[in-house]
């Protein structure tokens, strides 16, 4: 008998149609979005679950998950919507999809950045409501992105595709992660020992840093204050990395010139504030929406798991 598969989530065609030839998936075609009373009980006899990161694994939805469920595989890099730790007591193996969706969520890092300096969120509604009248010198004037200084927070696979995206802007790149880089991946970029030392140096500021009890509000009115006047801000990690009234508060008062946004605490209902300001470029959490970065990350999905029931060691463990 093929394993049973609990899938969460409407999943692009390509990997469903997959997951029918090797497993036997329990699907969710009209997308809805499960509780966790709803998760536990459509479980019952599945052998893994299939899940994104729209779903909350706490410990308490960890221990009563059916006996025969044996792996959470995610559809996500990552992995904070998952008790780890409770995981491992209970014996679940745990994996996520690494590595397909930098590209695209660097991309749309970039889209933020200049977005969020060339006010385009202004422009295209003035464009829409009949609003735009006429050219003039002073009309609808930016912040030019080319040979600017980047700072990028947490230099890892998402980080270092950003720095290379911003030499075609021949932007000077400087970083700060847990440790340095070897020189062949810094490529030239500078290494700055403490996110306080990085934001001396950054016209703009893009976070790229995982969701841990370290890194919660990491971005706060302290690391604002040292960031040059004027500068502008992106997020296409995590919500939970930037202190949402600090933000605010400097797009208000003018310290920030702009922010670029795709991810937010409490998504998708989030500060309402940011909803008013009209220097805030908002997307939906949306950095690996590319056709071919969500085939990607179902197709790793789906090779993690064919390691488990084949009894290898799946690739991307992270429980």
């Amino acid at each position: 008998m093929k394993p049973v598969v609990l899938v969460t989530r409407k999943l692009p065609d390509a990997v469903e149609d997959r997951l029918r030839q090797d497993y036997d998936p329990i699907l969710n075609p009209e997308d809805a979005l499960y509780s966790s009373e709803e998760i536990i009980e459509r479980a019952k006899g599945a052998d893994a679950i299939l899940p994104c990161h729209t779903e909350q694994f706490t410990a308490g939805v960890i221990a009563r998950l059916p006996e025969s469920v044996r792996a959470i595989a995610n559809f996500s890099v990552g992995y904070d919507h998952v008790d780890t730790e409770a995981a491992k007591a209970r014996g679940l193996i745990v994996t996520n999809t690494p590595e397909v969706l930098s590209d695209a969520t660097a991309e749309l890092t970039m889209m933020l950045m200049l977005g969020a300096a060339r006010r385009a969120s202004e422009g295209e509604r003035l464009v829409r409501t009949r609003e735009w009248k006429d050219w003039s010198p002073s009309f609808m004037v930016g912040t030019q992105v080319t040979g600017k200084r980047l700072g990028i927070l947490g230099f890892g696979r998402v980080g270092r595709v950003v720095a290379k995206r911003a030499r075609g802007f021949d932007m000077e790149i400087h970083y700060n992660d847990l440790q340095r880089m070897p020189p062949e991946l810094e490529e030239g970029a500078i290494y700055h020992e403490t996110p306080e030392d990085l934001m001396h140096h950054c016209d703009f500021l893009t976070l790229h840093c995982v969701a841990s009890p370290e890194t919660t509000k990491l971005l706060n009115a302290d690391l604002i204050a040292l960031l040059p006047d004027g500068a502008i801000v992106v997020n296409a990690s995590r919500g939970v990395v930037i202190d949402d009234d600090a933000l605010i508060a400097a797009l208000k008062s003018g310290k920030l010139t702009a922010a670029g946004l795709d991810v937010y605490n409490g998504e998708p209902n989030i500060n309402p504030e940011y909803r008013q300001l009209s220097n805030v470029f908002l997307m939906p959490h949306i950095g690996s929406a590319t056709k071919e970065t969500r085939d990607a990350m179902g197709f790793r999905a789906l090779d993690n798991l064919d390691a488990i029931f084949a009894g290898r060691e799946p690739r991307d463990r992270v429980a």
